[in-house]
């Protein structure tokens, strides 16, 4: 079974030890240890695993003293970089929360580290295993939308300021970010995942009504070099729960809205040509018990797979280094007040 270690037992460490669980009942993986630097935090997610996990306030001790094969990181996202180059300096492969980073170049040193040691270093994509998403996926690499015409997200989700004051890491540049970096990072990857390749990106924020550093309402544009035009709108300030997470596609030939509160509902699906697989819109859209979905466990369900050389879904770094480009060039431009051109150096 693959032994994993997870570091941060904050609020979505329940996502992982939950996909965990369920991978030990199919003998396939077993949660060995967690840590958090509040060490009553790291014995309570330990106590509710159970099964022989072990608890630490310390990461370094935790690496030295565990054998493991994969840490799962799921500490503020600014540290990420950091404990990716620890776990890869001890041999171990590497599971990323969302985003890699709130630095491109220090997301660029992890993975040369991990690069350097030979190992792993995945990201956590769960949005991109949502029964609708892949769908969507589907009809995209069928060709049946023709030219792309415009990719729009909108993520209208409420945070309260109470969720902010949990933790001082949150809506801070370095560890966090706003609500592009946060709670809109899957739908950036979502975009440029369906709209390939990202030539410039415009944004404008506001911080409107919470007390943090970050923004709290962002727009941002985005031209792909195939020419289509793409916009991700999102707002922490919906009133009075959250109302939207969605993605629309537009090319010459189809139009597919996904919709409810994370992408979990086909609303739209309209193409010129008759399909088989539109005989699974229906049975594809379902309802999510939070704004994370249930691909966490999908997710971990590959590991054994991949780990094995064998071809998955799961997303390396490399690729979600796309998304960490995106958001800091979509952050440069309303403080230069222009147009931020994209590399793509990541994209290899």
């Amino acid at each position: 079974m693959i032994r994993i270690a997870l570091v941060g037992c904050g609020r979505i460490s329940k996502s992982h030890t939950a996909a965990i669980k369920e991978l030990e009942k199919e003998r396939q993986g077993h949660l060995v240890a967690c840590c958090d630097i509040i060490a009553e935090r790291a014995q309570a997610t330990a106590e509710a695993y159970g099964g022989g996990c072990r608890a630490f306030s310390n990461y370094a001790e935790m690496l030295k003293e565990i054998d493991c094969d994969l840490v799962a990181l799921c500490t503020p996202s600014g540290l990420h970089p950091k404990h990716a180059i620890q776990a890869a300096e001890a041999g171990r492969h590497v599971l990323s929360e969302k985003p890699l980073g709130t630095s491109l170049q220090a997301v660029d040193e992890a993975i040369a580290a991990c690069d350097e040691a030979g190992v792993h270093y995945l990201e956590v994509k769960q949005n991109r295993l949502n029964p609708t998403i892949i769908l969507l996926r589907r009809a995209l690499e069928a060709g049946r939308f023709g030219r792309l015409h415009m990719i729009t997200s909108n993520v209208f989700w409420a945070r309260p300021q109470d969720y902010y004051d949990m933790a001082p890491w949150r809506g801070t540049w370095e560890f966090d970010g706003g609500c592009l970096s946060n709670q809109a990072a899957h739908y950036v990857d979502m975009v440029q995942w369906m709209g390939g390749s990202v030539e410039t990106v415009f944004g404008l924020s506001s911080t409107l009504g919470r007390r943090i550093e970050a923004e709290d309402t962002i727009t941002v544009g985005l031209k792909f070099r195939n020419g289509a035009i793409g916009s991700i709108n999102v707002s922490v300030l919906t009133y009075p729960n959250n109302l939207e997470g969605s993605i629309t596609v537009m090319g010459e030939k189809g139009t597919v809205r996904i919709g409810g509160v994370a992408m979990n509902k086909i609303e739209q699906w309209h193409f010129a040509d008759e399909d088989p697989m539109d005989a699974e819109v229906e049975s594809a859209s379902y309802d999510p018990k939070s704004v994370y979905g249930g691909g966490h466990y999908v997710l971990y369900r590959e590991l054994p797979e991949f780990l094995k050389g064998k071809r998955t879904l799961l997303v390396p770094a490399r690729e979600g280094r796309k998304t960490v480009e995106i958001i800091e060039s979509a952050y440069k431009s309303p403080r230069t007040g222009g147009v931020t051109s994209i590399t793509g150096r990541g994209s290899r």
